[in-house]
């Protein structure tokens, strides 16, 4: 399904305070490269590597979706198989040829990446820090989506392809046209109370989800009323113990209906993105042309933009060829920001650079401090099988985000939030996930769509499709799968079910099935401001145009 948007609501500063300059704070990155004369090996080292990388890209785009093996006729998929029998050998020989090239290309290139910036920070705007007013509650939108931008090549084996068409098609959808007046929050579902602190329904994945939060200084607050002593119960007295006589008649059957089973709660499905997101958290911006287009498309929306997050090149005796596919674009300034990479990456994920992207960004000032807020995205180990480290990467994620605010909080901040976004690669139904479910994250961080460890709120979705029927006709535009979701069998259908352990399907679990949900917006109160919850969506994405 697609990306996911926190909606958080805080306060603004108090009339009269002066506007504070932003302080320069760490000085981020803005090139790959500190030495214009690095620069230049890399760039001959990426071209020698681009012969190589075309020919490998290519051989693998030759891989059919399943819209291309439907739509094909006869005679069309015979010339198809004719046209991939010939570019096979052709591109593998071009492969083959490229080899010495290549080889030389990765042993400049492999050194290098050790003086590379881990991200690149582009902005285009330095505002002076707004005056807040304590008293009044202020609203905040983030989005989280896994939006799977790798080379076309290896898009083809999630039944994905045109990687730089979709990447286009996602920066469109991700920076629409202006909202009618009075319509700041279209694109969010209302919030379904479940009694005074009941959270509301939430938006979904390429992957996401979409909270609002209210925060106030506490000594602002009113007290909330005492809850009411509960009333005892009020029983009929028992009648006198005597000998009943023999009914004269049979005893008519009671009078009341038995009452009906109760609904299903329809999932809170969008289909557009907020338009007024404050926050993206991005994941799987793998692909370099992907990257600089949504760099260029956001960067018309969104001042500040930290991309290319993440570097190749051999970590702790590991190759790594991609980075970490991490993408963040924010509104408000960015004061820090610091990038911590998995040292435990396995199997076919430790040929990517995944960890932990840190930023912190000032909103406003209030009575001369700094009101400001912390954004943590990441992206997990995929493998089904890998609890074990997926658990010590979010120990690590935590221990990393404690310290990363230590080192930048100054004495009088007023922090409005603490978010945490990204795909966590678990969910919270399955049984293969028990030990990523009851993780001490949940302890220290809120997930508005849980109830607890095993157990979702009744309207929360999953945001994993079935990658095999993304191009059916039920789940073409993203209102036809807004349609289709809202239904109990168009989720067994298109969503992917819970798994077990060893990722297989898990035939065992019960009717009705709501699907995996791997994408989280946690976030984590912060006193004396108080963060609320107050609508959370799932997105229904743009399917892939069939290649």
């Amino acid at each position: 399904m697609a990306p996911g948007a926190l909606e958080c609501e805080g306060v603004s500063g108090c009339g009269g305070d002066p506007a504070l300059s932003a302080p320069p704070g760490m000085r981020l990155p803005q090139a790959p490269f500190r030495s214009p004369a690095l620069a230049a090996l890399d760039a001959v080292a990426r071209a020698l590597l681009a012969p190589g990388s075309w020919a490998l890209n290519r051989l693998l785009d030759l891989r059919p979706t399943t819209a291309e093996r439907r739509r094909r006729r006869p005679c069309a998929w015979c010339r198809g198989c004719a046209a991939r029998a010939v570019a096979g050998p052709v591109l593998a020989v071009l492969l083959l040829l490229s080899l010495p090239l290549t080889a030389l290309g990765l042993l400049l290139w492999l050194p290098l990446q050790a003086a590379r910036s881990p991200f690149l920070y582009q902005h285009t705007a330095a505002a002076p820090a707004e005056p807040w007013d304590l008293r009044q509650p202020r609203t905040f939108t983030f989005v989280s989506a896994n939006l799977c931008l790798l080379p076309s090549g290896l898009a083809k084996f999630s039944n994905l392809g045109q990687t730089p068409q979709r990447a286009a098609d996602i920066a469109r959808r991700l920076v629409p046209a202006p909202p009618d007046p009075g319509s700041d929050r279209a694109g969010l579902v209302e919030p379904r109370h479940r009694g005074a602190n009941g959270y509301g329904g939430t938006l979904s994945t390429e992957r996401g989800v979409a909270l609002e939060m209210p925060e106030v200084e506490a000594p602002l607050t009113e007290p909330e009323p005492p809850m009411a002593e509960p009333e005892p119960p009020v029983t009929e007295p028992e009648p006198p113990v005597t000998e009943p006589e023999p009914p004269l008649t049979e005893p008519e059957p009671p009078l009341t209906e038995p009452e009906p089973p109760l609904t299903e709660p329809e999932p809170p499905l969008s289909e557009r993105f907020p338009p007024a997101a404050d926050v993206l958290c991005l994941q799987e911006v793998f692909d370099g042309a992907a990257a600089a287009c949504l760099r260029r498309r956001l960067g018309r929306v969104f001042p500040h933009v930290i991309s290319e997050v993440g570097t190749g090149g051999l970590r702790r005796g590991r190759l790594r060829l991609l980075g970490s596919g991490l993408f963040l674009a924010s509104r408000f300034p960015v004061l820090a920001a610091a990038f911590r990479s998995f040292p435990n990456g396995a199997r076919e994920d430790a040929m990517a650079d995944k960890g932990l992207l840190m930023v912190q960004v000032q909103l406003g000032s209030a009575r001369h401090r700094r009101i400001v807020g912390y954004v943590g995205c990441t992206h997990l180990q995929a493998p089904a099988g890998d609890g074990a480290v997926r658990d010590a990467q979010l120990t690590l994620a935590l221990r990393w985000l404690q310290r990363f605010q230590q080192e930048q909080e100054r004495s009088g901040d007023l922090v409005a939030f603490d978010v945490l976004c990204g795909d966590l690669n678990f969910d919270n139904c399955s049984r293969g996930d028990q030990l990523n479910q009851r993780h001490r994250l949940f302890e220290l961080y809120q997930d508005p769509c849980r109830q607890g460890p095993g157990q979702d709120e009744p309207w929360a979705i999953g945001t994993l499709l079935n990658y095999l029927e993304i191009y059916e006709e039920p789940v073409s535009t993203p209102e036809k799968m807004k349609r289709t979701l809202s239904s109990p069998g168009g989720r067994c259908r298109f969503l992917a079910g819970p798994i077990l352990a060893s990722g297989l399907p898990d035939a065992s679990f019960p009717a009705p099935c709501r699907g995996r949900r791997l994408d989280y917006a946690v976030f984590r109160p912060r006193p004396p401001l108080r963060t609320d919850v107050a609508a959370v969506s799932f997105i229904t994405p743009e399917p892939p145009e069939p290649p």
